[in-house]
């Protein structure tokens, strides 16, 4: 029995399943069992050691031609879905926008992602759903970074944006990895697309950290070869700053000893 890695969309959460095939390949499409019923996806990854991983269900078989043209009708419906949920969240008068909709492979369920920026009674919008659509409806109210990774968009980088392009989750970001990273606190700068601090703040900040320690702060008066003075800027990444002695800038480079990883 092999256990594999499977996602249900690009860049989507990785769920594990097993399969007494031991053979299958990244990308391969197949049929899975799941809580809400059977779902289509591909496969992402083998897993060599599937310790840790509880409660793994079953592949129940590669993906068929005809599976391939079910999942595409179910995406077409879902879009039309789509279209009604939000004049239906008009009627209502529900402020919520949505950002997707999708049925799983047996249409047993049709989820709908949206995000508000107070909690929504969608009971009624939930009931009118159903009488359409005679499945479960699911409304699931996420965030703004969720909304930005199904979107999609460019970064001020220039390029995609990263949760969209290879980021399978986000960790936790704080205001302390820009202090960290002597970045000066401007929204336009250190906030993304969804207006939430930027992802790529934690990819550089525990070299920040190890460069980090020994060095003073912008503010510090302290003692140095050429004098007491007041260090007026620090350069992290190569260990230096600057100090003012008595109206003159001085650099003082600071060795890797206590910093080594």
């Amino acid at each position: 029995m092999q256990t594999y890695g499977v996602s249900f969309k690009e860049r989507g959460k990785i769920y594990y399943f097993n399969f007494e095939n031991p053979d299958l390949t990244a990308r391969q499409e197949v049929i899975v069992e799941t809580e809400n019923g059977e779902q289509f996806g591909y496969i992402v990854k083998k897993i060599t050691d599937n310790k840790g991983i509880e409660n793994i269900k079953m592949i129940l078989r590669i993906a068929t031609e005809e599976d391939r043209k079910k999942v595409e009708q179910n995406k077409k419906d879902a879009l039309k879905a789509l279209e009604n949920a939000r004049k239906l969240a008009e009627k209502f008068n529900l402020d919520m926008k949505f950002i997707d909709a999708n049925f799983n492979f047996e249409r047993k369920q049709l989820l709908f992602n949206f995000t508000a920026d107070e909690r929504v009674d969608f009971r009624e919008l939930a009931k009118a759903l159903a009488g359409i659509y005679r499945t479960r409806i699911e409304l699931r109210q996420v965030g703004v970074r969720d909304k930005a990774k199904e979107v999609g968009g460019i970064g001020q980088c220039g390029r995609c944006l990263c949760c969209k392009n290879f980021l399978e989750h986000v960790g936790s970001i704080s205001i302390n990895m820009v202090k960290n990273q002597n970045i000066a606190i401007n929204p336009s700068k250190i906030n993304g697309q969804c207006g939430r601090l930027l992802c790529c703040l934690t990819y550089e900040d525990e070299e920040y950290t190890r460069c980090q320690k020994g060095m003073p702060l912008v503010g510090d008066i302290v003692k140095t070869e050429y004098g007491e003075g007041k260090v007026v800027s620090v350069d992290i990444l190569n260990r230096a700053y600057k100090v003012d002695v008595d109206g003159n800038k001085y650099e003082v480079r600071l060795n890797c000893e206590n910093c080594s990883k």
